[in-house]
């Protein structure tokens, strides 16, 4: 697991969103794709022996539903119109028999797919979350979380209804078409011919349906993605809106993407709500036709009684299969969209990967090195860094300063390789990190950046976040060393006390304090600061100070600060500007240099920008 602290800052290229509210290429038509169907199924493979009884439950309820109305014709024809009590009785009781067993195997198969969906839902949440865990921080750069969420959430639970229901469904509906038509034509050949006359408008129905389906049930996917993704960022985002007083303009970007959402729907279900009422009425028909012509010919004594009340039965459950796949269809249209999608996410590679033969990163001693590194954050995207060499040695604090947007955090990032390089290598106690296992080097790395982040949790928790073996009394000293400890016992809870969303029940500075006791308890041999003292009261840097000094005996430190004053000390100072280092050395030969350096320190102290 990598060892992180805080989520600001780190790691953040260009603003290239390739998930945005709609505007990717994932978001436009695509035929059926019989591939996504196969990958999808194959979610059941683990499943196949509970399947396989639901398989069988099935079978049966479908078999009894052909049976029950057969003894409706043998109760008429057979006992009621002969006067036969016993044999009534006796068909009632084989009736009464089959009901139940319908009941029964349809309830059974029902509980056993509701089981399969359920631990089919858990499963693929799972494997998303874990891609998505393990994909590198480009790709979460570029995605917005809503949307993202949103795959894990709304299309995975629509594939579920799919994959766990859908296809018994179908096979099952299947079956009784298949056995309602044999049956009725065995009875008698003229009334299924009567009772089929409306199938070729049902196809033609169906055929205008789909065509207009698809697309409209894939942009209904995409549009509750852009719902979600747009209502995560604006309650992220709440403190600022508030602060600029933009809650109008932000109710109603929302109200835009809601509405186009309600539109998607409506679309969606409008061809619902006119292809299903128009099966009801073809099934209608065939009920009225198969009444009107069956009933001539029980007064003209050409079929019996029991044949007509058969067939009318015959007719109104061979309609229900057919309302019942549509409503598969419309099920597997919303489903194939989402599938796309939720495969888009399990098919994206990260960009950092183990190599086959990546072996454990042996225990650091902190020697860092570039060698003509350079980097661009997309293909296609502008280079970043041009042909960085530097070299830390092992215990050195070396500071990154420069201009916003100069390279300094992308070169930590490299350092931890949370990115790849473009070209050249780093190196880490000459070993190229490209060769090691990620979670073998970033066990040793620990990175503080400017926005602490803490977990949902207790602040005990969130300390131990990295060793979550470690003791309390380890967590305890931790936290001592960090400066944490005693505002830590003057909350009611103590370690004990949660942390609310956004860590508001804490300060900006206490949260940076308890990120920094988390970085303690896991003792890094390399440690990066990026910003870590930016944006706190005066009080609180001085105790922040105090712990960073603790934490940094020994150990190799990047830190990156725009506030010169908080680097004055370090062993080597490097100036990036426009991806390049254009100087180097300690402060004062720096000053003496009379450059950039010397340029951002003076303007810095004059009370000017940097």
């Amino acid at each position: 697991m990598s060892f992180t602290i805080g989520s600001g800052g780190m790691g953040m290229g260009p603003g290239y969103l390739l998930d945005t509210f709609g505007s990717t290429a994932e978001h436009r038509g695509k035929p059926f794709n019989p591939r996504v169907v196969r990958r999808l199924l194959a979610f059941l493979r683990p499943h196949w022996r509970t399947l396989l009884v639901a398989f069988v439950a099935m079978l049966i309820a479908t078999g009894l539903t052909l049976l029950i109305p057969y003894l409706l014709k043998l109760a008429i024809d057979q006992y009621i119109g002969k006067n036969d009590y016993p044999g009534l009785v006796r068909i009632a009781l084989i009736t009464g028999l089959a009901y139940l067993g319908l009941y029964a195997s349809s309830a059974g198969q029902q509980y056993l797919l509701s089981r399969v969906g359920q631990r089919l839902l858990s499963t693929m949440r799972a494997d998303l979350f874990r891609h998505l865990n393990n994909l590198s921080l480009s790709y979460h750069d570029t995605h917005i979380v809503g949307v993202t969420v949103s795959r894990v959430i709304n299309d995975v639970a629509v594939i579920n209804d799919l994959l766990s229901q859908g296809w018994i469904t179908f096979i099952g509906d299947a079956f009784i078409l298949a056995g309602i038509i044999w049956i009725m034509f065995s009875m008698n050949v003229k009334l299924a011919i009567i009772a089929l006359l409306v199938v070729p408008l049902m196809i033609l129905a169906t055929v205008i349906f789909a065509r207009h389906a698809q697309a409209a049930f894939r942009e209904t996917r995409s549009s509750v993605a852009r719902v979600v993704g747009n209502l995560a960022e604006e309650i992220a985002g709440i403190r600022v809106i508030q602060a600029f007083a933009q809650e109008n303009t932000i109710e109603e970007r929302f109200r835009e993407v809601n509405r186009a959402n309600r539109d998607a729907n409506i679309n969606a279900m409008s061809l619902s709500f006119i292809y299903m009422p128009t099966i009801e009425f073809l099934s209608t028909l065939a009920t009225a036709l198969v009444l009107w012509f069956g009933g001539r010919s029980v007064i003209a004594g050409e079929v019996t009684l029991g044949v007509l009340v058969a067939f009318l039965s015959y007719v109104s459950r061979f309609f229900q299969p057919i309302q019942e796949l549509s409503r598969l269809y419309t099920t597997m249209q919303s489903a194939m969209a989402g599938g796309e999608q939720v495969l888009n996410v399990l098919d994206t590679p990260p960009d950092v990967q183990d190599a086959p033969d990546a072996v454990e990163m042996p225990p650091i001693r902190g020697r860092i090195e570039f060698r003509n590194v350079s980097f661009r954050y997309r293909p296609d995207a502008p280079e970043v860094l041009h042909n960085i060499n530097l070299t830390i040695e092992p215990g050195t604090r070396a500071a990154l300063v420069g201009p916003t947007g100069a390279g300094k955090s992308t070169i930590a990032n490299l350092a931890a390789r949370f990115y790849e390089v473009t070209n050249g290598a780093v190196l880490i106690d000459g070993i190229d990190v490209r060769t090691v296992k990620q979670g073998s080097l970033r066990r040793q790395v620990g990175v503080v950046p400017q926005d602490s982040f803490l977990f949902a949790g207790t602040i005990a928790e969130n300390i131990r976040f990295g060793r979550p073996e470690a003791s309390d009394a380890e967590v305890e000293e931790a936290a001592r060393m960090a400066n944490a400890h005693d505002f830590i016992i003057s909350l009611p809870d103590g370690y004990q006390t949660p942390i609310l969303e956004n860590a508001a029940n804490l300060s900006v500075g206490q949260r940076q304090l308890i990120c920094i006791a988390r970085a303690i308890l896991v003792n890094p041999r390399i440690l990066i600061l990026d910003e870590a003292t930016a944006n706190i009261d005066t009080v609180s840097e001085a105790l922040i100070q105090q712990a960073l000094e603790r934490l940094l005996q020994g150990r190799t430190a990047i830190i990156i600060a725009h506030r010169l004053s908080t680097i004055q000390n370090a062993d080597i100072i490097y100036v990036i500007q426009d991806g390049r280092i254009v100087e180097q050395g300690r402060h004062e030969e720096l000053l003496a240099l009379g450059g950039v350096y010397r340029t951002l320190h003076g303007k810095q102290f004059k009370g000017e920008q940097v």
